[in-house]
């Protein structure tokens, strides 16, 4: 192993080049160049392969890393592969789009000793790219059809890693969502520049040519209610995500040209795929010439300005409240954010729009951090006769999201929620009070990463694969009797 690994005193960490500031302003390409072979085993070599392995720990799938890390160091990339996807459905789009410098990069060890950590994320890419164009990535066979179906609601991620999951066990697996293509978040809500489209329509692709079935533009409550749904199949999922945005209750908040964060990168994905957009083909949800404003500081505001700087705004700025140490969003985001031309305008919170009909600038206060909130994090407060004006023709608002309101949505007043709006789940069995519905995901964690709801989706495959067995020696214990 010595000869293979530990080569991170030697060897110093590197990572894909990134395209030139310049070239990827100009489109909506992925913005890193891919390893070449010798540079993803040198830098899987820089593993130390400890005792105790951190990255594994922090990954919400507990993938292999230091195991397929070893195997590419080794040039044994199918092996590597191999072993990244049995634990996790989508390693292609968790390689893109995870903040590593959250999770496995930032808790590595040689990374805490000084050295920079394995460019994990980066390497788990390349393997599954590889794979993927080696012809590795095949339809799953079942080896044992079963007669019991699980009606999943939600295309997302959660809902696709339990669908898959569950078909692998023979299961009959019907997904339905509201949109016209499976995927969710990663096709409506991600910009091409973290994640090209074709990666998450390979994928499904597959899962279609597995055997699960796919019905699109279905509303449940309107096409279905959850209890005809729950007739039909002998369990459910729901895995919906949470999609209705925060509001900012500020005076003018009713002017024109003020959008969520979703309507403005769905207008621009839609767009990138080839799809009539009336509203981004007539200027409104389109960001050039404009001089934008975003509010929020998550990965979706980063999202959002990025995006903005591609369709050639006058200028984009992005508001908040706090400073940079304290952003919830993936320190690398805002730094690439930062490459591209956007101006952060830290401890800025907004106080009123201001315009005729139409937005004309964002009325802010200057902010200072106090003592730290609930979450440990330094509370913003406003500097006393420090507000002032930015000019803004686009302002998007980019503030969270929380659950719609499912039981009216899907006519099944009975559904338990939280008071947060997310589903109630027993977190044993991720079952809601009603019997033989389950849940998973954003649904019942509130807005959180893809990799967690991967994770979510494969524990609630577990739970409904026991509870559809115990329904079999139930019957089969009534027969005997």
């Amino acid at each position: 192993m010595k000869k293979k690994m530990l080569q991170f005193v030697d060897l110093k960490q590197e990572t894909p080049v990134k395209r030139s500031t310049s070239k990827r302003k100009d489109d909506f390409n992925e913005i890193y160049n891919e390893f070449i072979t010798d540079k993803a085993k040198e830098q899987s070599s820089r593993c130390s392969q400890c005792g105790v392995p951190f990255c594994q720990i922090h990954c919400p799938l507990s993938n292999n890393i230091p195991d397929w890390l070893k195997l590419t160091a080794e040039g044994r990339l199918k092996e590597a592969y191999e072993i990244s996807q049995s634990t996790n459905n989508m390693p292609e789009v968790c390689g893109r789009i995870c903040p590593q410098d959250r999770l496995c990069e930032g808790n590595c060890v040689i990374e805490q000793s000084g050295h920079g950590t394995v460019t994990i994320g980066s390497i788990e890419k390349y393997i599954t790219d590889t794979a993927w164009e080696k012809g590795w990535v095949k339809p799953f066979k079942v080896k044992r059809e079963l007669k019991q179906s699980v009606g999943i609601i939600g295309a997302g991620p959660a809902g696709l890693a339990c669908a898959e999951e569950l078909r692998k066990s023979g299961y009959q697996v019907t997904v339905y969502d509201r949109y016209d293509r499976p995927g969710g978040l990663l096709i409506y809500g991600i910009p091409n520049f973290k994640l090209e489209k074709f990666v998450v329509e390979r994928r499904t692709k597959l899962l279609r040519e597995s055997g699960i079935k796919f019905i699109q533009n279905f509303e449940v409550g309107k096409d279905k209610t959850l209890y005809e749904l729950k007739d039909k199949h002998d369990a459910i999922l729901i895995s919906t995500g949470v999609y209705k945005p925060r509001e900012i209750n500020i005076p003018g908040q009713n002017l024109k040209n003020i959008f969520p964060a979703m309507d403005f990168l769905t207008a621009s994905n839609r767009k990138g795929l080839g799809d009539k957009v009336e509203l981004f083909d007539n200027g409104t949800l389109n960001a050039e010439g404009k001089d934008v404003v975003v509010i929020g500081g998550g990965d979706t505001a980063m999202d959002c300005v990025r995006t903005s700087v591609r369709q050639k705004a006058k200028s984009v700025k992005c508001l908040y409240r706090r400073d940079r140490e304290n952003m919830p969003g993936s320190a690398r985001e805002v730094g690439n954010a930062i490459e591209e031309g956007v101006d952060f305008v830290w401890l800025t919170s907004p106080k009123s729009f201001v315009g005729s009909t139409k937005v004309e600038a964002v009325e802010v206060n200057k902010m200072k951090l106090g003592d730290p909130d609930s979450s440990g994090r330094r509370r913003p407060e406003i500097e006393v006769g420090s507000d002032y004006k930015i000019k803004a023709d686009l302002v998007i608002k980019s503030l969270g999201f929380d659950p719609e309101d499912l039981p009216k949505l899907f006519d099944a007043k009975e559904l338990g929620i939280s008071q947060w709006g997310t589903i109630k789940i027993d977190l044993k069995t991720m079952q809601t009070n009603l019997n033989g519905v389950f849940a998973a995901g954003d649904i019942v964690r509130g807005a959180s990463l893809v990799v967690w709801a991967i994770r979510d989706g494969r524990d609630a495959a577990v739970q409904i694969e026991k509870y559809l067995q115990s329904k079999v020696d139930k019957k089969k214990s009534v027969e005997a009797a």
